[in-house]
């Protein structure tokens, strides 16, 4: 299986100190509606850290039953532990996930060996196609081409890769490295294009939590040659892409999702809710993209 178009990284919405499965179903019918590819429930956008094991799953079991076989769900289900990661991920298969998404371990900062390691016991432990997460921005460190090669020859479930160290030039010595048959999506929604002009295949978006459609159809639009009209949206949205990292995602995307009634703006610490310059920030993009 391969992974391309546009999936949507989920806020996981809270409400009193609980998941709120109502508000999460809404979020869930709408990306259904505006034909995104797939959503990515529990992953960083989802406040997967502070997520209790049992909510992770929850939250995961839940996507699946909302996206109803219509749209694929890619689990969050990766750990600074890969005992727990291997935990979430096989929980994860037991609730019908179409695949899992598994973020580099954070924090504890492993050479490319213990990288490997981690990724190959994972992949080995479970039949769902995995897709690797690289953020070093977030966790101090890469997944090198080099190692994302070893792992591809090793474990023929690891299909692809979401990009989000902000480099163009990774992506094209991915694609050069690994085939056309190896997947790569953006992590940066300011960057999908950019990207894709140089192999990748779509994004894992945290704008589409607002803007399913709008992601849905630039990303379509560049796949089938229309650059031009793609562009238009990347520039019509671009300050927007920009803000809703103001603070740390996914705080300001919840506040905007709030201010459109989709969602309480309820996180859990250490995340908490912006400095007023940036609510007001947000309040003067959103008004400017015309979503308030």
């Amino acid at each position: 299986m391969k992974f391309t178009g546009t999936y949507t990284a989920l806020i996981t919405p809270f409400n009193r100190g609980r998941v709120d499965e109502e508000a999460f179903k809404n979020l869930i019918n709408e990306q259904v509606r505006a034909g995104v590819d797939g959503i990515v429930p529990a992953g960083t956008t989802g406040e997967s850290p502070t997520l209790e094991f049992n909510e992770h799953i929850r939250v995961i079991e839940l996507a699946v039953k909302f996206a109803k076989g219509k749209i694929k769900v890619l689990a969050g289900t990766g750990a600074n532990s890969t005992s727990e990661a291997i935990q979430l991920t096989k929980a994860a298969e037991v609730v019908g996930a179409d695949g899992s998404l598994l973020v580099a371990p954070y924090y504890n900062k492993p050479s490319q060996e213990g990288l490997f390691l981690h990724f190959k016991k994972i992949a080995k432990s479970t039949k769902l196609p995995i897709v690797l997460y690289s953020i070093p921005g977030r966790c101090n460190i890469a997944i090198e081409v080099e190692t994302v090669q070893r792992l591809v020859k090793a474990c023929n479930n690891i299909v692809g890769i979401k990009e989000a160290g902000g480099d163009a030039d990774r992506v094209s010595q991915l694609r050069e490295g690994l085939g056309v048959k190896f997947g790569i999506l953006s992590g940066d929604d300011s960057l999908t294009l950019p990207f894709m002009a140089v192999g990748a295949e779509g994004v894992i978006s945290v704008a589409s939590n607002l803007i399913p459609k709008k992601i849905v159809r630039m990303v379509k639009l560049f796949s089938t040659g229309k650059s031009a009209e793609a562009l238009k949206i990347h520039q019509d949205y671009y300050l927007m892409f920009k803000d809703l990292f103001i603070e740390t995602n996914p705080i300001p995307v919840k506040f905007a999702l709030s201010l459109l009634g989709k969602c309480a703006e309820e996180y859990r610490l250490p995340l908490c809710k912006m400095a007023l310059g940036n609510r007001k920030q947000i309040v003067k993009t959103l008004k400017s993209c015309k979503l308030i």
